[in-house]
């Protein structure tokens, strides 16, 4: 303590602090409660233009950002230090505001003036690169040099840069004035789609999480999980799984799901013995799947059916398996984790009944209220709101009642964990504008099917990259939609091949359907009658342009199955498009998690996409296996044959399966991963699984003998 009697080290975020020493933390907290409550406001009634709250929201958390950095001591220096930090937080704040303002004026000017170029004055260029320096800077602060390089990186792209680079990657370069105009105005810039999902959902949801913390509810969760994690290793992580499955599919976002479900299970998993990172990872991964589990899997499945025609009940059917698949994968490595660092039942105390009895409604009735506003199609952030003011009636009825105090607690918590993921986002923006802008999404995309060389195998890697450079840019939804059009007729119509390639082989006895090959450039239309080997027939249809191709198939392929197979590529499509999620460099979810968990958001992004692998492997099951459209036996089988396989990989990647790996694993597991895989084939499924029992057996005994000896 100071000889004033105030702390030495000071939280900007705390009560007793404000209360302790009234200027001018007391100030600084009010005004951070009453931006928390403009955030649930603007989304329930203001109804402000999206530029105007998307700035409020950036201009608020800069200056918190800034602000922030309390002093630790009373000396003059480190005084002046915060107050300079806070000037600074306040002139991002005004700039971010001016740009805003000035907007109607950078428009009136250019049209009245006969040039092309932007006409900003004098100040908006202050403004413009004191807001984009300002972004820059802080996310170096919170989340370390990789963001702040790539964003860089983006600018110089646009700027100077792609002009410079070769074949496919060179992209024109922009004026200054465009650049700045495309950042700081474009609807993919700084304050568009991207912020747009951080002031409308995320920090709802984290103000919401942070209202189930103060309330106990949180507690509740934990308790009621330790029924769960008393039974089974890791039983924490296992409750963060289900929770965030449930709650995802729902939400239609992993990034909202992250910030509603992580702000309880997170700490949760960590006070289990996790690790922060691969407790955030695994928040991250389990929203992520939320997207993929029936029966709303987000919005993908109602995109879905409206893009294909195929019916909303026969997407949700096929999707079920490999959805279980997915969460049985990140519980698998959750196992793995749990035992590979010890962490056991006995880390858990008994259950508190008033604890219980403290949160059961603090909880179950928001929660309630936010899933039945959410499945009747209200928006995520006017669901969260709602379940703010549920839980704040309720809680009167419960022992912790949210009063004024808690209230106070609660919105400052919220906004706490929300600073690093909000800055994050519109620094992120930056990126995204440039990826748009030089049209580096469409060249990827388009690259695919020359890339692919009729390789399917390829075409997936290819679309698995172009999907993680849309993520960057586009929300999920919207990168599925774009990927889609894209290349999802180009991967159908491959998939079908298999069914051509038969057929040419046998040689097609349609005169007419043999005809339509006459205007293939190949030696090998002499034999489309007749038949021809598989390689003559892999040449043949590698020569087929697309655009014959797309009248060729259908000829040879029945409508049902064609059907099939563009069920199963919109599925590739849309899994793959989900890890922009969980795959650095830019993964808004695994962020997210980041923030809360306290962990370093890269080291979080790569933990995320290891645990999240389900999102490649399962992709590969679609197009290798008739995991879509096979019978539901053949579905049951694959599924059940390929859980070992995914077990596999995850022990392979962890270099552990119940114990450390004997040198003979390393030969056994990927023979036996990849027999467990392949399709139908009971004999060899039977020896992969059984591959895989033996090495989890072996590992057993080693922890036993290891343990008796100790």
């Amino acid at each position: 303590m100071a000889n004033n009697g105030i702390p030495t080290t000071t939280d900007f975020f705390s009560l007793d602090t404000a209360t302790a020493r009234p200027w001018p933390y007391a100030l600084t907290l009010a005004l951070v409660c009453l931006f928390a409550i403009w955030h649930v406001v603007t989304n329930l009634w203001l109804n402000e233009p999206g530029r105007w709250q998307n700035v409020i929201h950036f201009a608020g958390f800069a200056f918190i950002a800034c602000a922030s950095a309390l002093p630790t001591d009373t000396s003059r220096s480190s005084r002046l230090r915060y107050w300079l930090n806070a000037l600074f937080g306040v002139a991002i704040a005004l700039a971010a505001l001016w740009i805003a303002y000035a907007e109607d004026g950078v428009y009136e000017r250019t049209l009245s003036m006969t040039g092309q170029s932007w006409q900003f004055t004098t100040l908006d260029w202050i403004a413009g690169f004191l807001v984009i320096g300002g972004a820059i800077e802080l996310t170096r602060r919170l989340t370390g040099w990789i963001i702040p390089i790539l964003v860089a990186l983006s600018l110089a792209y646009i700027l100077f840069l792609g002009e410079l680079l070769p074949g496919a990657f060179r992209a024109a370069s922009l004026p200054l004035d465009d650049v700045l105009f495309r950042s700081l105005y474009n609807d993919e810039g700084m304050f568009g789609i991207i912020t747009t999902i951080s002031s409308s959902n995320i920090t709802l949801f984290m103000i919401f999480g942070a209202f189930l913390v103060v309330s106990g509810a949180s507690d509740f969760v934990i308790e009621l999980s330790k029924v769960v994690a008393a039974r089974f290793r890791g039983g924490a992580a296992f409750v963060a799984v289900i929770s965030s499955a449930l709650t995802g599919t729902i939400s239609g976002s992993a990034i909202a799901n992250t910030a509603s479900t992580g702000v309880i299970t997170i700490p949760l998993m960590k006070s289990n013995g996790f690790r922060p990172r691969f407790a955030a990872g695994v928040e991250a991964a389990s929203s992520t799947g939320g997207q993929l589990m029936p029966p709303i899997m987000g919005a993908g499945a109602f995109v879905m059916a409206s893009y294909t025609g195929i019916p909303y009940a026969t997407i949700v059917t096929v999707s079920v398996v490999p959805a279980i698949l997915y969460f049985l994968s990140v519980a698998f490595i959750v196992r793995i984790e749990a035992i590979k660092y010890d962490i056991g039942t006995e880390q858990v105390a008994a259950m508190d009944p008033v604890k219980i009895r403290a949160g059961v409604l603090n909880f179950v009735l928001p929660l309630a209220v936010m899933t039945t506003m959410l499945v009747s199609g209200k928006t995520p952030g006017f669901a969260a709101g709602y379940a703010i003011g549920t839980l704040i009636v309720v809680s009167f009825f419960t022992p912790n009642r949210m009063g004024p105090k808690n209230i106070t607690r609660a919105l400052a918590l919220g906004i706490k964990t929300s600073t690093m993921t909000a800055i994050l986002l519109v620094a992120v923006g930056l990126i995204n504008n440039a990826v748009t802008t030089s049209g580096l999404a469409n060249t990827f995309a388009l690259m695919i099917a020359q890339w692919s060389q009729g390789s399917l195998f390829i075409a997936i890697a290819l679309i698995a990259l172009a999907s993680l450079i849309l993520g960057m840019g586009l929300p999920v939804t919207a990168a599925y939609i774009v990927l889609s059009i894209l290349s999802a007729p180009a991967l159908a119509g491959m998939l079908a091949d298999g069914v051509v390639l038969l057929q040419l082989v046998d040689g097609i006895q349609d005169p007419a359907v043999a005809a339509l090959f006459a205007l293939v450039d190949s030696p090998h239309v002499a034999n489309v009658s007749t038949g021809m080997s598989v390689a003559a027939a892999n040449e043949l249809l590698s020569a087929i342009p697309f655009d014959l191709a797309v009248v060729i198939r259908p000829a040879l392929v029945d409508a049902t199955a064609m059907t099939g197979y563009l069920l199963t590529a919109h599925l590739i499509v849309f899994w793959l498009s989900q890890d922009s999620n969980v795959t650095p460099p830019v993964c808004l979810a695994a962020f997210t998690a980041a923030g809360i968990a306290g962990s370093r958001p890269m080291a979080t992004g790569v933990e995320s996409w290891k645990i999240a692998k389900g999102l490649y492997i399962v992709p590969l099951l679609f197009a290798y296996t008739p995991l879509v459209h096979g019978s539901p036996a053949e579905i049951l089988q694959i599924g059940f044959f390929a859980l070992f396989g995914i077990y596999a990989v995850n022990a392979i990647i962890q270099n552990y399966a119940e114990a450390p790996l004997h040198w003979w694993a390393y030969a056994v597991l990927p023979l036996a991963g990849l027999a467990s895989f392949i399709p139908l084939s009971l004999m060899v499924n039977c020896l992969g699984a059984i591959g895989v029992m033996a090495v989890i057996y072996a590992g057993r005994r080693s922890r036993r003998t290891e343990i008796a000896v100790a």
